[in-house]
């Protein structure tokens, strides 16, 4: 993918980029923002100890009892890494939230669940440590883009899953899923190695853990998105309205894959709704008397 320089510098629309890794400028432009803020970033914690099993914490100052958000980034669960989305991290201490970005073992080092291990286990680190740093781990929000919505979901709606890891499904209020594969099926060669066998759709499709208990849910898609289909949002948002979770979905026009996270980075705040719809609903599900 070419970008030129001046829709580097100028282009605000080039943003959506983020998501794809094609070009280190535009992670760049996306965290040269975050350089000033009122938070201190807390990076390279171990929360496990393989190299990929690190997160970096980013915490608003003097901050004391305040909710907390996991956030995973996507990459197909086989590249990306927690520096490059510094300003999802400074979009949400910003507001408040003690936000936490892990990064977790990527194919074809690892196949599934080894993935989603690492997601339990960073929840679990997440809930005895985050009263270090002014968060409350019994008001935690999981979000996720793309195939970090998929980890982020499926780590929301699998309680027998995080209890193994040593985590408390009673902590997580709530999910935001951004652009994500909630009913995955493995139909190319390398989706069939990334989710071989003995497992099947049921056993990693989030959408197949949904019940009762599940969280408050936000669901966001862009309505032109050629990597995973808005259908999948909208098969989740059945899902959980037959159990009676609460659920919100966002369809946004004419926009893309890359959209509903954009506009998290400070010069792509007007791409979509996504940053204001994120925040208001983690205010909704974290206070005291969250909202029905």
């Amino acid at each position: 993918m070419r970008i030129s320089r001046i829709a580097c510098v100028v282009g605000v629309t080039t943003l959506a980029i983020i998501i794809t890794g094609c070009a280190n400028t535009i992670y760049l432009l996306a965290n040269a923002p975050t350089v000033f803020g009122s938070y201190d970033r807390h990076a390279n914690l171990a929360y496990g100890p393989g190299a990929r099993q690190r997160l970096d914490v980013y915490a608003p100052r003097n901050a004391r009892n305040r909710p907390v958000v996991i956030f995973w980034y996507g990459g197909s669960w086989k590249h990306g890494h927690k520096a490059n989305y510094r300003f999802v991290g400074a979009a949400l201490a910003a507001r408040g939230f003690v936000t936490v970005l892990p990064d977790y073992r990527l194919y074809p080092a690892v196949t599934f669940p080894a993935f989603c291990e690492d997601a339990a286990h960073a929840l679990a680190w997440v809930e005895e440590h985050a009263a270090e740093f002014g968060g409350d781990p019994h008001r935690i929000v999981l979000m996720g883009h793309s195939a970090g919505a998929h980890i982020a979901a499926f780590v929301a709606y699998n309680h027998a899953f995080v209890e193994k890891a040593g985590a408390r499904p009673q902590d997580v209020v709530g999910l935001v899923g951004l652009s994500g594969p909630y009913a995955l099926v493995a139909d190319t060669r390398e989706l069939r190695a990334t989710f071989p066998p003995p497992y099947t759709e049921k056993d990693w499709q989030p959408l197949a853990f949904v019940d009762a208990e599940s969280p408050a849910t936000l669901l966001l898609h862009g309505l032109n998105d050629k990597e995973v289909e808005p259908e999948q949002s909208v098969e989740l948002r059945d899902k959980l309205l037959a159990k009676h979770v609460r659920v919100e979905l966002h369809l946004y026009p004419h926009r893309g894959h890359g959209d509903t996270l954009a506009p998290f980075a400070l010069l792509a705040r007007q791409r979509s709704p996504a940053y204001k719809d994120t925040v208001a609903f983690i205010e909704s599900v974290t206070r005291s008397d969250p909202s029905p």
